[in-house]
């Protein structure tokens, strides 16, 4: 006589799951915890993309994404879960379609919108594990503070050029975020992938180290990086881990908590204030390139990198990358108009103030960068 077994799981996925069901640190109840599980992943770009693919072919029964992004062609360098024909296309979208080929047997679910303060709590509330995929300290902050006030462990990764870092915080049963960093750098200090890189196989290890923390918090197996940071370096194919300790102090899971409501994380983290142009201070590529046919001949100068301007440059252009801008500063005139670009105008802000702190007042900012230059003037010209 055959036994029945109960299970909520169909024949189909006995086949599908069939290298987790011989493990016996998963099996068949392990395989059921997953089943009833649910992950938020908040971004679906470098860190989203790996953890959404295993967390999916994993088995987690409900998924949700948070996004409200669309696919753009440098995003392809890294960010797996999308391909070429979805350049354009919402992210949630395309990763959703990603996620279901690979199994049809979950559930995704879709937050399109950005996540802050006034939703947070709402969304989250309804998963057993968050991870946070983001790449900027407002949301970062916001996910660790919903997480403690909600008693949800969040899963944590960050990437930069060829250095990756993970943890777990869980301020039930550890340190959370804000223990770590009780405040966020000043604004500008830590350039973003945009402005510095990554190097496109390093989300994929980071993600899937954050999709594999998932998957045990979910089956209560193994050691949660609970307490640790893991620290990875890809040029030299080391990890190390920093034991992290819980901070009596800490002002959101500490023994007296300020932070007992989320807060307004943006103005938290503040604003770069080297980024923030008044008017006069900018000019289009439009508006630069008709000077330039005019007759007029304003110095170019280019704040990049010398491998960036092995990429593309503007013609005549001096470059002085950022690091030397100081101790260069007495190669410009004050009496000369100079127009400052970079890749999109961010660096380039940022070294116009500092020569307007140095008395230069015949500046320009090239609004949006040389990459603006090639899509609206001279598409000659590769964008990166």
């Amino acid at each position: 006589m055959t036994e029945t077994i109960n299970t909520h799981l169909t024949h189909a996925e006995f086949r599908r799951y069939s290298r987790h069901l011989i493990m016996p640190e998963v099996g068949l109840a392990g395989q059921e915890k997953l089943r009833r599980g649910s992950v938020l992943l908040i971004g679906t770009g470098g860190l989203g993309s790996p953890a959404a693919l295993y967390l999916a072919a994993a088995g987690v029964g409900r998924i949700g994404l948070v996004d409200f992004d669309v696919v753009d062609e440098t995003n392809l360098q890294r960010q797996i879960i999308h391909g070429t024909k979805d350049v354009g296309r919402p992210k949630l979208h395309s990763a959703r379609d990603r996620m279901l080929d690979v199994n049809p047997h979950i559930e995704v679910i879709l937050y399109e919108t950005a996540i802050d303060s006034s939703n947070a709590l709402a969304i989250m509330r309804e998963y057993d594990v968050i991870i946070d995929g983001t790449d900027n300290f407002p949301t970062r902050y916001l996910t660790n503070d919903a997480c403690v006030l909600l008693g949800k462990p969040n899963v944590y990764g960050s990437i930069y050029r060829f250095e990756g870092q993970a943890s777990v915080f869980y301020a039930a049963q550890g340190p959370c975020y804000r223990c770590l960093f009780p405040e966020p750098p000043p604004p500008g200090l830590v350039p973003s992938c945009a402005e510095g890189g990554v190097l496109g196989v390093l989300p994929g290890v980071i993600g899937a180290i954050q999709a594999t923390e998932a998957v045990k918090l979910l089956l209560g197996k193994g050691s949660p990086l609970i307490g640790r940071l893991l620290l990875y370096d890809a040029l030299e194919m080391t990890f190390d881990e920093v034991e992290l300790r819980k901070n009596p102090d800490c002002p959101v899971c500490g023994d007296n908590p300020t932070v007992t409501e989320l807060i307004d994380y943006v103005q938290f983290c503040g604003l770069d204030p080297a980024l923030v142009l008044e008017a006069g201070w900018e000019i289009t590529p439009a508006e630069l390139a008709s000077a330039i046919a005019a007759g007029e001949r304003p110095v170019l100068l280019d704040v990049r990198e010398p491998h960036e301007w092995e990429i593309a440059h503007l013609a005549g252009a001096t470059l002085i990358p950022p690091g030397d801008l100081l101790a260069r500063m007495n190669e410009l005139s004050t009496a000369e108009d100079i127009v400052l670009y970079c890749r999109s105008g961010e660096r380039s802000a940022r070294a116009l103030n500092l020569l307007r702190e140095a008395g230069f007042r015949r500046l320009k900012n090239l609004r949006g960068g040389i990459n603006a230059w090639a899509q609206v003037i001279d598409p000659s010209l590769p964008q990166y």
